[in-house]
């Protein structure tokens, strides 16, 4: 497999080539990863990928000349690819938590280093990061959708093996349960799951009795493992779930069974099937026989089937997850925000695209609700070391602006918040220095910090939105930028 770290855009290098011509390649430089507005008018999205670009970015530097040249040919470009070919990242990285819940604007990922070496990071980066949390945003809102169990195995649909791979990972810490990918299962200790396809059932001839000689093998050759037999070959009523209770009586698979058991429903009208199935299988004395669903779900059929009393224990989602079918492409960006401690930003046409300049960080406040529990209650990014940041750090009283209302505000009492800082340095001076996390402690990590959102936050339609906001310091520093630049555009001419 080709080195990550260079999946990138060609411009990273002619900037790179600037920068080196120029005698800037030194310049310490600030970039965050943020995006700007949550797909399908989330709330807010999850991170995920966070290890991968740490991997990424220790992965720089791995390549020879005769890499380079392929791309940057000519002799004018010579010594510019030896430097290229031991270049290696130097500078620090801080990031969020996988499994962590973060809202517009906020810094994701911010890199402090060398200006080419923080600069030719941006593609691979994004790149991981996009795919991954795109993934775990659409499976936390699939999983949200339900109380049951959610299943994973859009691999078949994912783009490509890397996206299979890690997006099933990504899935599992925004609340699957497991994935039928086997290489995401060895990777990451998490397993894999799965039973049959269609293709099972006919390769025992397309007949009701070749049906119940499918079942009947496989109940054999997979004993003392979870059983699931798929019942809607040929028809889920009048043939296969009698088929499959057939072949469990037949084979001793009863409610006493240690390991589990079920039937998948993978065609047709889900919620009257499963209401049949149930009742089926209930007056026949399976009551312990799991329905497990699949068919093009997600979380809005999942939703609906919920909404007409279906009888369905798990579901299974296959693209709706694996591609975040609605809405493929996240928009996370990557953003110089300071310069040699000199802040810059951008400035649109388009108002969204505004980015907040300096070097930040932002804190998550918490405070005891009588009924709710411990519930957080805004999050304010700021300058480091700035004002408000001081006091935070300080457990002072501080009070909390509105960005774009500067009449709203909100005030903390000493003594009745507590703050985290959501960006933790994982690389300092080109090495890792972030604890490692199993893919279980990244989904209970995403679990717990889900349950300190209140109900209204976490809903899929219309969610309360929750506070976000910058500090004092940090939005009269945008707005001295942005005045400036608007009086020196005002009087510039040829």
């Amino acid at each position: 497999m080709l080195n990550n770290a260079y999946c990138s855009d060609k411009y990273q290098y002619t900037m790179g080539k600037s920068f080196y011509d120029n005698g800037m390649k030194d310049k310490v430089a600030v970039f965050n990863l943020f995006y700007r507005k949550a797909p399908e008018n989330n709330n807010w999205a999850v991170v995920s990928g966070t290890e991968e670009v740490i991997e990424m970015v220790q992965n720089l530097g791995n390549m020879d000349p005769g890499f380079f040249e392929k791309f940057l040919p000519g002799e004018e470009y010579k010594d510019f690819r030896g430097y290229l070919s031991a270049m290696k990242f130097t500078g620090n990285v801080y990031a969020m938590r996988e499994g962590e819940i973060v809202f517009p604007n906020q810094p994701v990922i911010i890199v402090e280093g060398p200006l080419i070496e923080a600069q030719v990071l941006e593609t691979p980066m994004l790149c991981i990061m996009n795919h991954q949390m795109a993934v775990a945003t659409k499976a936390s809102r699939v999983c949200r959708a339900t109380n049951r169990p959610v299943s994973e195995f859009g691999s078949r649909r994912a783009h490509g093996p890397w996206a299979a791979t890690y997006g099933a990972k990504a899935a599992i810490i925004a609340g699957c349960s497991n994935t039928s990918n086997i290489l995401t299962g060895a990777m990451f200790g998490c397993g894999s799951t799965g039973t049959m396809a269609h293709s099972y059932v006919t390769s025992f001839g397309s007949t009701v009795s070749g049906e119940h000689e499918a079942f009947c093998t496989y109940i054999r050759t997979h004993r003392n493992e979870p059983l699931i037999l798929l019942i809607d070959t040929y028809d889920t009523l009048r043939c296969g779930i009698l088929n499959a209770m057939k072949a469990y009586k037949e084979n001793g698979i009863d409610d006493s069974y240690p390991y589990g058991y079920g039937v998948r429903l993978d065609s047709g009208d889900l919620a009257y099937l499963s209401t049949e199935c149930r009742r089926i299988l209930d007056e026949n004395g399976f009551s312990k026989c799991k329905i497990f669903a699949t068919n093009s779900l997600d979380e809005y059929l999942i939703t609906d089937l919920e909404r007409q009393g279906a009888c369905i224990d798990s579901y299974g989602v296959g693209d709706a997850i694996a591609t975040s079918k609605a809405a493929p492409c996240f928009g996370n960006v990557y953003k110089l925000v300071q310069i040699d401690s000199e802040a810059v930003l951008k400035r649109s046409e388009d108002k969204i695209k505004l980015i907040n300049p300096g070097f930040q960080i932002t804190y998550r406040i918490m405070k005891n609700d009588p009924v709710k529990g411990e519930i957080f209650k805004v999050d304010v990014t700021c300058l480091r070391g700035d004002s408000l940041s001081q006091k935070i750090e300080a457990g002072e009283t501080f009070t909390v602006t509105d960005e774009y209302d500067r009449y709203k505000y909100k005030t903390f009492e000493a003594g009745e918040y507590t703050a985290f800082v959501m960006q933790h340095k994982v690389i300092e001076n080109g090495k890792r220095c972030a604890p490692t996390h199993t893919l279980a402690e990244k989904k209970e990590y995403y679990n717990t910090t889900l349950a300190h959102f209140s109900p209204s936050e976490r809903r899929l339609i219309n969610p309360h939105y929750y506070k976000v906001d910058i500090s004092d310091d940090l939005y009269n520093l945008k707005m001295s930028i942005i005045t400036r630049l608007v009086n020196e555009i005002n009087n510039f001419k040829l």
